[in-house]
């Protein structure tokens, strides 16, 4: 017989194996003995109450031999000599899409502006260490994307657009935990993902794809509203008649490009704010209830806020528990900083951008309301906070309760950004419709969360990459631009914002795209 059984244990208890199996014998209604076998499908953490549970569901076996859930793995083509397609970016948008396009019989040619992972690493060291800024090899150019070295979380909201369960399979397949098959939550790790890039870079390879870093598109070849190819910083050329766009949202001059080749963009809605920094022991007593903190049998704990201030939304994002704030600028006149984790999450910060909001009616009479507008708004406030920072890439910052009150921090409590903090009213530089909104978001959260509003806490700036203000347009059936036939924006940049999971199943989406137009045009 088989059942699927749900628990709710303590945390000491759910780290038991023997008391989750006679649990599990006294929900049957059977003896210990009875059980041939059960396994772990989901598991959450459910902190609503003083007493913490963790809730888990279980596959249980009674009386007959146990099977197993089969990982979906992908079968890929040999496509040496089959018809190119290229892929302009190797973030999980472009590394997804060029997996399924072998899949169907096709071959990527991925052009990757920044380093492959592991000099990635070592310029992103560069930068954290030095002050010295690649800017095409960062925390957000590079192979893998801007979640390779800032996090790796693989929560997504888009579980009706696509198959979840098959992207964090293939994460599996090259590498990452069994675990993220499980958690409501899942994690990867920046220490951990830089060797699943490279499996996934080696699969693509080994079929006959191709991956080409340090090589930065600079045209868009188009002939009678068709694209016919790529023209590379080097002078290179390579043609084909599908070109995927997966470049981010951080890529500037892509979007400066498709405005002056006549490829229809339209502005977005986006946000931006600050990221600001606990002590972890912090968070933890507050969302465990307990003075204690997480103690033995818990992870660092994380929150997720969201509230409304003068109709517009203001939230946490992307929460960092044991983390680390980094440098994600790719410019050397802007300062621009985001969160990440390790796998084990074990440093002595929590860290979540705080984010309002911005529509573009809302960035003022200095910009055009459109697309481009909207862009040079974002990168003047990244240059503004540069600015206030005093020194190369040191972060403007300030005690969260004195950024509320609108008064200048005497001195600062200790940070993770490595860089170096630089004292700032940052109450003071920030838009005001950004600030203001920001400094009652922060009571407001206080409310739900007390504790969290204490000068223990900092707010670090800028954090101002949380999705692209600029949408390119794409025809809902077809998937590609609505002015230029072959080319298929994806991901941030046809705007579907919401991290790793939600790119890589846009990417799947649009390869499937690109395969029906390479078929019509035959």
């Amino acid at each position: 017989m088989y059942r699927l059984v749900e628990l709710r244990l303590s945390p000491e208890d759910a780290c038991d194996n023997n008391k989750i199996k006679q649990t599990i014998a006294n929900v049957c209604n059977v003896t210990t003995y009875d059980i041939t076998g059960y396994y772990l499908i989901r598991r959450s953490i459910d902190a609503r109450q003083r007493q913490i549970k963790l809730q888990l569901h279980f596959s249980v076996f009674i009386g007959e031999e146990p099977t197993h859930p089969q990982r979906e793995t992908p079968i890929y083509n040999m496509v040496h000599n089959a018809r190119p397609v290229i892929v302009v970016g190797s973030g999980p948008a472009g590394l997804f899409c060029a997996l399924r396009l072998i899949e169907l019989g096709l071959k990527p040619i991925i052009v990757e502006r920044g380093a492959d992972v592991s000099t990635r690493k070592v310029h992103i060291a560069n930068l954290q260490r030095r002050g010295e800024l690649n800017p095409d090899s960062n925390y957000a150019f590079g192979e893998g994307g801007a979640g390779t070295y800032s996090d790796g979380k693989l929560f997504t909201r888009s579980t009706k657009r696509g198959n979840v369960h098959r992207i964090l399979s293939i994460f599996v397949n090259n590498g990452a935990s069994e675990e993220i098959l499980i958690d409501a939550h899942p994690h990867i790790g920046t220490d951990k993902l830089p060797y699943i890039i490279r499996s996934i870079r080696e699969t693509i390879i080994s079929h006959g794809g191709e991956v080409h870093f340090d090589s930065r598109m600079n045209d868009i070849l188009i002939d009678n509203n068709k694209v016919i190819g790529i023209k590379l910083s080097d002078g290179t050329v390579i043609n084909a008649n599908s070109i995927v766009l997966a470049t981010g949202h951080s890529a500037n001059d892509v979007y400066h490009l498709l405005s002056k080749r006549g490829v229809a963009l339209e502005a977005k809605s986006w946000a931006m704010g600050v990221r600001v920094e606990h002590p972890q022991e912090l968070i933890d007593q507050i969302q465990y209830h307990s003075r204690q903190g997480r103690g033995m049998y818990l992870p660092a704990a994380t929150y997720s806020l969201v509230t409304q201030v003068d109709n517009r939304g203001c939230y946490s994002f992307c929460m960092c528990p044991g983390g680390f704030i980094v440098p994600a600028m790719t410019d050397n006149d802007t300062l621009v900083v985001n969160g990440m984790s390790p796998s084990n999450r074990n440093s002595a910060y929590a860290n979540s951008g705080i984010v309002v909001e911005v529509r573009p009616e809302d960035i003022g009479p200095n910009y055009t309301n459109d697309a481009i507008g909207c862009l040079s708004y974002r990168t003047n406030v990244e240059r503004l906070a540069f600015t206030y920072s005093n020194s190369a890439f040191k972060s403007p910052a300030q005690r969260l309760v004195d950024f509320v009150e609108s008064k200048p921090s005497q001195s600062l409590p200790r940070c993770s950004y490595v860089p170096g903090i630089q004292q700032s009213p940052m109450d003071f530089w920030l838009p005001q419709n950004i600030s203001n909104r920001l400094q009652q978001a922060f009571r407001n959260f206080d409310k739900s969360m007390h504790g969290f509003m204490t000068n223990e806490a900092i707010v670090v700036g800028l954090e101002s990459r949380t999705s692209s203000p600029i949408r390119i347009l794409r025809d809902k059936t077809t998937l590609q631009s609505i002015s230029t036939k072959g080319l298929f924006p994806c991901g941030e940049g046809a705007g579907y914002a919401g991290g790793i999971v939600s790119s890589a199943i846009d990417g799947e989406i649009t390869a499937e795209a690109v395969a029906r137009y390479m078929n019509d045009i035959i």
